[in-house]
Order: C-alpha cells, then structure tokens, then sequence
C-alpha cells in the first residue's frame, strides 16, 4: 500500500512539476510513460532539431541546448525519458534528430535496431549507493541490498540504464534475488527515483552521482571492481528531419566546451583515468 501511496505521489508531484515548466505534449499528442517534451532553447521555425535524451541527462543537455541555439541560430527540443521508453517511441514514430541515452547499452540496442548511427562520446554516468541522510540504516555496500527488511527502490530493467547496471551489478555477487525481495518499487525513470529517495519512500537505491544532492540524500561510493560505471553517447538518427544540423549538435556535445557543461553538474568526461578500465 506504501509504494502505492508513493507512486501516487510521484506522479503529483512530475506533474506539477511539468505544469510549472511549461513542458508540452509530444509531437503526437500523446506523452509515453516516462516521457515529457519540452522547450530546451528558444525553437527556430525553419531547422529546429528534436533530440531524444534520457531523462537523467536533463539538466546538462538543458544548457547544451541553450548554448548551441546561441551558437548556430537552431532550436533544439527534448523528449526525455527512460531510453527503454525512447526507443519504443523511436521506432513507432521514426521522429527525431539525435539520441542521448544514459549508456552505451542503449544506444547499441538502438543500432541494433537501425535507429542510429555511430556515437561520440562525452561523460561518464557514475553509480552510487543513495541513502536517507545520517544513513539510519547503516548501509555500506552493495551487499547490504540483500539484507532482509530493508526498502530498496531501482530504476525499470527495461526502462533505465541504471536499472540495468544493478541487475549488472547484483548478478556479479550474486545476490540479484535477495535484492528483489528487499525492492518495493522500479521507476520509468532515473528522475523519478530520485524523488522517491528524496521523500523517504525506500531506504536505500543505485543512483548516478550527479543525481545525488548532498543537502538531501548521502551518497555511498561503489567499489571500482563492482561498479558498472556508464558511458554517455551521442548520435544521430538514421531518419533524421535535420541531419546537418544533428551532427553539428552531437558534434558540439561531445567537444570540450559540451563535456565542460556536462562536468558541471556532476558527469566526468570522457576519457578520464579515473574510469580507464572501463570499456564504453
């Protein structure tokens, strides 16, 4: 009943939160689980570029987008989501200039699927272990996951790139079904459960680094030999309304001054010898 109550809350509260910001529905008039549409940078008439991000990336790509559109006159607008969700609605509506997801993973299922071409790449998505503030619960590792009684909350397998990491992740230790008994929710989205953590609805979840606010949630590091650190990619679609354009914006998110912009809220670039050992 309690992650009933929560869900019903989240979905309040991301709503509230799209009115406020003037997001509108997508191209079809129809908003897919998980997914909003809004303006990132003042839209040209003429040019205009559609970018599918996932939904964790909002914040950099939102400053992306304002610096391109300053740059070369092209308006840019979103539709984040989980990228599960994006692809779906990639391939239903053969829309869309350029693909952001949350992982490489993602990206390749797209090129598997004729979606995309070939990739650049800009950050690194770091995993971490979010706790509530003061860590009440004395968690310390991914091992702890499994431990009975606890509340856990995870990204959608399907739907997220973090929800794959810790299947990753738990698989490795082999403790994946000890974890599922402990989970009382999966969201759509990265986004969502953050708020989730926030309003102290689980005990523990996997988020990315640069979802963390230290005011709010701590932050557990994940050991390098059991982290399933990401990569973040950037391509263009193969149906791409504005290819020109869509490989001038990929093009620019993957430069120094793109990966500059995603360093500031909280995304290493890429490369970096912290991460060396990772392969994207």
């Amino acid at each position: 009943m309690k992650s009933i109550h929560a869900a019903i809350l989240v979905v309040l509260l991301l709503a509230g939160a799209m009115l406020l910001s003037g997001c509108t529905s997508t191209q079809g008039g129809v908003t897919p689980s998980g997914t909003e549409t809004m303006q990132g940078s003042p839209a040209d008439s003429a040019g205009s570029l559609l970018v599918f991000s996932g939904a964790g990336l909002k914040a950099p790509m939102t400053e992306l987008a304002r610096a391109f559109t300053q740059r070369s006159g092209t308006g840019v607008q979103f539709s984040f989501g989980g990228s599960g969700v994006l692809i779906s609605q990639m391939n239903l509506t053969r829309k869309g200039d350029v693909f952001v997801p949350g992982s490489t993973v993602e990206y390749g299922i797209a090129e598997r699927q004729d979606l995309v071409g070939d990739s650049e790449l800009i950050a690194y998505h770091v995993p971490v272990i979010a706790v509530q503030q003061g860590n009440p619960r004395k968690i310390t590792s991914l091992r702890d996951f499994a431990r009975p009684g606890l509340k856990i909350a995870l990204g959608d397998l399907n739907a997220t790139a973090i929800g794959k990491s810790g299947a990753l992740m738990f698989g490795r230790l082999g403790i994946a079904g000890d974890v599922e008994k402990n989970v009382v929710t999966r969201t759509p989205t990265i986004n969502e459960l953050t708020v989730l953590m926030t309003l102290g609805q689980a005990d523990a979840a996997l988020l990315t680094l640069d979802q963390v606010d230290p005011a709010k949630l701590d932050a557990i590091p994940i050991p390098a030999g059991e982290n399933e650190v990401l990569v973040v990619p950037v391509g263009v679609t193969t149906f791409a309304e504005n290819p020109e354009g869509a490989r001038a914006f990929a093009a620019f998110a993957a430069s120094d001054e793109g990966k500059a912009i995603f360093e500031r809220h909280g995304f290493p670039p890429y490369p970096n010898e912290t991460y060396a050992n990772i392969t994207p």
